[in-house]
């Protein structure tokens, strides 16, 4: 069954003026579309998610990160959240009527959320300073698909391109700690050892 899968990434400090340079850092590592590279939605949620957002606007994604910063920045509070999506490209199947399912490199969402330090009593202890929301793990392992060789090089491309990330991340960020997890808590990893395994 699909789960969402997010990336939980800590710095060691998170102060109001390090937020959006630290996420402006793990944005510049994201492997964004070839056609659309820039950022599509950013929304400031304040105090908590129950609160009316305080501001939000779409875009193209075309728009810089770098001049989308600079519009949050207008509502820079360590007690402020900050959202903005962008797209990369995975493979996935497409069905067009009654032809042979064919696979197609097809851009995909991704959420990334600067927590502020005092947003919804410190939640970013739990989900990090910064959160990327993937959207459901489908991409990287296609369950209810026959796992054909094609399929299998396919999927291994999605696989590689989430690890070249967060290896990216880790590499390049300044972080403290990162967590690959999904909302049930399965272990990903596991996942996809058993999913190719079946394969061989």
């Amino acid at each position: 069954m699909a789960d969402r899968l997010y990336l939980s990434i800590w710095f060691p400090s998170f102060r109001e003026s390090e937020m959006l340079p630290r996420l402006l850092s793990v944005i510049r590592q994201f492997p964004a579309s070839t056609q659309k590279n820039g950022i599509g939605y950013l929304a400031v949620h304040s105090v908590s998610w129950n609160e009316p957002i305080l501001f939000q606007q779409t875009f193209d994604y075309r728009v810089d990160p770098e001049r989308t910063m600079t519009l949050a920045a207008e509502f820079l509070h360590e007690d402020n959240a900050y959202e903005f999506d962008m797209l990369w490209d995975l493979w996935s199947p497409v069905q067009e009527g009654e032809l042979d399912e064919t696979w197609q490199m097809q851009p995909q969402k991704a959420k990334f959320i600067a927590f502020g330090p005092k947003f919804e009593d410190a939640t970013y202890q739990q989900n990090g300073h910064i959160q990327v929301d993937f959207g459901l793990d489908t991409p990287f392992l296609y369950e209810d698909v026959d796992f054909t060789e094609a399929v299998e090089r396919r999927v291994k491309v999605n696989v590689q391109k989430l690890v070249a990330f967060t290896t990216a991340v880790e590499k390049n960020c300044g972080i403290s700690g990162r967590v690959l997890w999904s909302e049930s808590e399965d272990n990903l990893a596991q996942k996809l050892i058993e999913r190719l395994q079946k394969v061989q």
